[in-house]
């Protein structure tokens, strides 16, 4: 099994955390989307979304997050030999679905320095310009990806996104207060795929300096997350790159790659 995956991405964190905590052997390959690694020919032409992660068990791939979250759970279900291993539950799956309809991407770049963001956009445009020369038969695909990176841009310019999606993840995070008011975990007293879908949340608004304004002031979301960051996924997941001093130096290595490779022009 491969997983085409990175630290970076949100969502490859769900899948990566879901592998860890079922103890499911996997290929793991890092596909960097900041330096644009999931716009090169192999992945692109695999995955022309050129979205993370992606999933592969033989011929068999899948793209969705969910999807492949689940495929693990059953993966994991067959390689216990047990009869008696259960799938999710209806409420378990609900709170998968709830907190994956909430999307990052623009909360998380209208909260990244403009200065640093226009930098990596405009890397990311001239890395698509390179890759439609290189590969002519996809040029059509790269176009798209193209013009998405500039209705990203025009978006950015508009406070009523960041009010949307803002006001989208205050509500799922009141909602996941009172619930957490009345059970350990998201969903009863033992830990489920729920919580998969939530750490990687959480982590990120920690990334983001936003842990006081978003988690701090919540004291169920605040303990619950005190005590996901003591599970050896999160540490092996999460935490190696981004927990206390590691995240500046995983920032650090992946700005210092940019700003070499602009100076060479190593697009």
């Amino acid at each position: 099994m491969q997983l085409y995956h990175h630290p970076y991405s949100l969502d490859s964190q769900k899948v990566s955390l879901a592998l860890e905590e079922k103890a499911i052997d996997y290929t793991s390959h890092h596909v960097n989307p900041i330096t644009g690694k999931n716009m090169d020919a192999f992945f692109f032409r695999m995955n022309p979304s050129a979205k993370l992660p992606v999933f592969q068990n033989g011929s068999h791939v899948i793209y969705d997050t969910i999807e492949i979250i689940k495929y693990i759970e059953r993966i994991a279900a067959v390689s216990s030999g047990s009869e008696n291993v259960a799938v999710s539950s209806q409420e378990v799956e609900e709170w998968m679905h709830k907190i994956q309809e909430w999307d990052p991407k623009y909360f998380t770049l209208f909260h990244i320095p403009v200065k640093y963001r226009m930098f990596v956009s405009k890397f990311l445009r001239r890395i698509i310009i390179a890759r439609m020369a290189e590969c002519p038969d996809m040029a059509s695909a790269y176009h798209g990806k193209l013009r998405e990176a500039y209705e990203t841009e025009e978006k950015l310019r508009d406070p009523e996104v960041l009010r949307h999606s803002e006001e989208h993840l205050i509500r799922i995070l009141d909602e996941i207060e009172m619930q957490l008011g009345k059970t350990s975990y998201l969903v009863g007293e033992e830990f489920t795929l729920a919580d998969v879908m939530l750490i990687p949340v959480l982590a990120r608004l920690e990334l983001l300096n936003l842990g006081e304004t978003y988690i701090d002031h919540r004291p169920n979301v605040a303990e619950y997350w005190n005590m996901m960051k003591k599970r050896g996924s999160y540490k092996k997941v999460i935490g190696r790159y981004f927990g206390g001093w590691r995240k500046r130096k995983t920032l650090l290595k992946t700005w210092c790659l940019l700003n070499i490779r602009s100076m060479l022009r190593k697009y």
